[in-house]
C-alpha cells in the first residue's frame, strides 16, 4: 500500500533555519499549511514547532487549525467567496482582500459577530491575479477605512504565481511606497508589508529586500528547501521532507513496445511509435499509484535509475532495466516530491499519512 511520510527532524531543521534568518531582521512570518489538506496528524506537526500563525486558502482547514490550536492566528490568503463570509470572520482572524463590497460583507458580519476582523490589502503588482490596482488603492483604502469592525493590518502583493513574474527590488520599493501614502494621506501607520513568500526568499537571503518588507508566509520552502530562482535547494535545508512510498504489485519483462492496434488511451494520448525499441524488452515494475493520486510529473524517484513509463488511473509504470537493485513484488519504490505532486498525494483519501522521526 501506498504512503507519504513527513519526517519530523527534517521539517524542525528547514524551520529553524528559516525561523533565525527572520528573527535576525525582526520579520514576522507565518506557515502555508494548504499543502496539507487539512490533515490534522501533519497539523499539528507544524503547530508543534512553536509557529504563532497559520495561513491556508480553504476555511475547512482553518477550522482544523482552530481545534487544535484556538491561540493561533489564521489567515485566509485569498479573497473570500460571499457564501463563506460567516465562516470566514468565525475561523480567520485575518483574509487577504481586493473588492470593497466584500470588506463590507465581513464588516456586517464581524458586527453580527462582535469582532474585528483584519484584513491585508493586497496590491497588483504585474503577475495579474488578486490585487487592487495601484492608481486605485488611495481611493480604496479610504472608503474601506471607514468600515466598522474592520482593521488593515497589513498590504501585500503576491508575485510568480500566475504568469512566473520574478519578484524584484523596484517591485517591492513600490510596494513600500503605498505604505507611506497611506501616512501621509491618513496619518495611519500600517504594521505590515506582506510581500514575502517562498520565491522571494533568494532576495531576502542576499540582503536585497528593501527593509520596509516585514511580514512573510511560506510554504514551499519549508517543505521542500526550494530555491525557486536557481532550482535548487537552499544550503543546510532537505528537499524531502515528505516521501511517498510505493508497492510493487507486478514485475515482469516485457515488451518496450505494446502490441496492437493504437488508439488513445483514456487520458487522450496517442503513443509515438520509437521503432528503434522494436524487439526489445526490460523489466517493468506496476506500483499502486495512478493519476487519481499524482502526475508522473511530479515525482522524482530515489532510485535515480527508474525510469517512469506511464499512468493509469490507479497504477503507475516503471522501467527497471538499467537499476542495480533487486526489487520483488512487495518491495517499496520511494520518490521525493514536487509541490504540486505533494499537494495532490495529501488530497488524496487512498494514500496514508505517516510520520517518521
Amino acid at each position: 500500500m501506498a504512503f507519504i511520510e513527513l519526517d519530523r527532524k527534517k521539517l524542525k531543521t528547514n524551520f529553524d533555519l528559516l525561523d533565525e534568518r527572520f528573527q535576525k531582521r525582526d520579520i514576522d512570518w507565518g506557515i502555508v499549511v494548504k499543502m496539507l489538506c487539512g490533515n490534522e496528524l501533519f497539523i499539528q506537526e507544524v503547530l508543534n514547532l512553536g509557529i504563532r500563525e497559520i495561513h491556508d486558502s480553504r476555511i475547512s482547514n482553518l477550522r482544523v487549525v482552530k481545534s487544535l490550536d484556538p491561540k493561533v492566528q489564521t489567515v485566509y490568503i485569498k479573497p473570500p467567496a460571499k457564501r463563506s463570509i460567516k465562516d470566514v470572520v468565525t475561523y480567520a482572524d485575518v483574509s487577504f482582500n481586493t473588492e470593497y463590497i466584500t470588506i463590507k460583507m465581513l464588516s456586517e458580519e464581524a458586527m453580527r459577530q462582535n469582532k474585528t476582523h483584519k484584513i491585508i490589502i493586497m496590491i497588483e503588482l504585474g503577475d495579474l491575479r488578486e490585487g487592487v490596482m495601484g492608481e486605485a488603492f488611495v481611493d480604496f483604502y479610504r472608503e474601506v477605512f471607514k468600515l466598522p469592525n474592520i482593521s488593515v493590518v497589513g498590504i501585500g502583493a503576491n508575485l510568480n504565481c500566475l504568469y512566473g513574474v520574478m519578484p524584484s527590488e523596484d517591485k517591492y520599493i513600490q510596494l513600500s511606497l503605498y505604505r507611506e501614502l497611506i501616512k501621509a494621506y491618513f496619518d495611519v501607520e500600517i504594521e505590515w508589508i506582506s510581500g514575502g513568500t517562498s520565491v522571494v526568499l533568494p532576495m531576502f537571503f542576499k540582503n536585497q529586500l528593501p527593509p520596509a518588507v516585514n511580514h512573510f508566509r511560506i510554504g514551499e520552502a519549508l517543505y521542500f528547501g526550494l530555491n525557486i530562482e536557481e532550482q535548487n535547494t537552499f544550503e543546510g535545508m532537505h528537499n524531502d521532507v515528505f516521501k511517498l512510498r510505493t508497492e510493487i504489485i507486478e514485475l515482469t519483462e516485457k515488451p518496450m513496445l505494446p502490441v496492437g492496434q493504437l488508439a488513445e488511451n483514456p487520458s487522450g494520448e496517442m503513443l509515438e511509435i520509437d521503432e528503434s525499441l522494436y524487439g526489445k524488452t526490460s523489466l517493468r515494475a506496476i506500483i499502486d499509484v495512478g493519476l487519481l493520486d499524482i502526475s508522473p510529473d511530479y515525482l522524482i524517484p530515489d532510485d535515480e535509475d527508474i525510469e517512469v513509463v506511464g499512468a493509469s488511473s490507479d497504477m503507475l509504470i516503471l522501467n527497471l532495466g538499467s537499476s542495480e537493485k533487486d526489487y520483488k513484488v512487495g518491495d517499496l519504490i520511494s520518490f521525493k516530491l514536487k509541490y504540486m505532486g505533494a499537494l495532490a498525494i495529501m488530497n488524496s483519501n487512498y494514500i496514508e499519512k505517516r510520520l517518521i522521526n
